[in-house]
């Protein structure tokens, strides 16, 4: 049985990657009420009736987190999370109707992450599941899954510079670090992502933040000053950061248009 994860379609089609779950459980209405649950609050849910169902899963799926029952007809939850243990990194949960502290002590001692005992509370084992999932390394497939999901960083390059807005950092031409302070970087990512638009001070004030009070135009052009030192091969003679008399700053980036 698989319940699709209810939480991985976002808004505009945005797909969010989810942990994945597996549970072994032999009693049918406890399985499914616990994989419709767990799916419903933004997991990916496997359930299966037996250890056996879950070694035949296992050759082809992988799974962040299982939950096991303890007491099944063949082969128990002890052993099978023995077995998953020494074959990957996974989480595992025992829950099971015993409660005996024989069973727990054993349960942890192979390397169970928690334990629950039947009947349990569906909003405990939910905080459970994500405690657990928070601890345990996860396969270098779901990292690499995870990467891959990522939207790709934004760059924007201008002569000779190459800006990484999201890891907020220039480069030059030989890839040496262009030393900028925060208030000068945050200049700049306002003109890299208005090119080509003439913009007030008031408005450069407003995008970076600055308080509204007389000052903030002489803010403005003080930081610019300082921006055009590191950018400009001529800094009395810009190309990129132009000044409009009167008006305020244009940032020229040919080949791109302002949004």
């Amino acid at each position: 049985m698989f319940i699709p994860n209810l939480l991985s379609a976002g808004s505009g089609g945005e797909t969010k990657l989810r942990a994945r779950i597996v549970i072994v459980e032999d009693e049918p209405d406890l399985r499914d009420a616990v994989a419709e649950y767990l799916g419903a609050n933004g997991f990916d849910v496997t359930a299966v009736e037996s250890a056996a169902a879950l070694r035949t899963l296992i050759e082809t799926e992988q799974f962040q987190l299982a939950i096991l029952d303890i007491a099944m007809p063949g082969e128990d939850g002890l052993s099978l999370g023995r077995w998953l243990r020494a074959k990957m990194p996974i989480g595992i949960i025992y829950a099971t109707a015993a409660g005996t502290a024989l069973d727990r002590i054993v349960g942890l001692e192979i390397g169970a992450d928690d334990y629950m005992v039947k009947p349990y509370e569906l909003r405990e084992l939910l905080a459970r599941v994500r405690s657990v999932i928070r601890r345990v390394p996860q396969p270098e497939s779901y990292r690499q899954s995870l990467l891959a999901a990522q939207p790709p960083r934004r760059t924007i390059a201008f002569g000779p510079f190459q800006a990484d807005l999201d890891g907020r950092l220039v480069t030059g031409s030989s890839g040496a670090i262009i030393d900028l302070a925060k208030s000068e970087f945050d200049m700049l990512e306002v003109f890299l992502t208005r090119p080509n638009r003439l913009l007030s001070r008031t408005t450069i004030s407003e995008a970076i933040g600055f308080a509204e009070d007389p000052e903030s135009s002489r803010a403005v052009d003080i930081r610019i000053m300082r921006l055009r030192k590191k950018i400009e091969d001529d800094p009395a003679n810009p190309k990129f950061l132009r000044t409009v008399r009167g008006e305020g700053y244009i940032f020229s980036l040919p080949g791109s248009e302002g949004y």
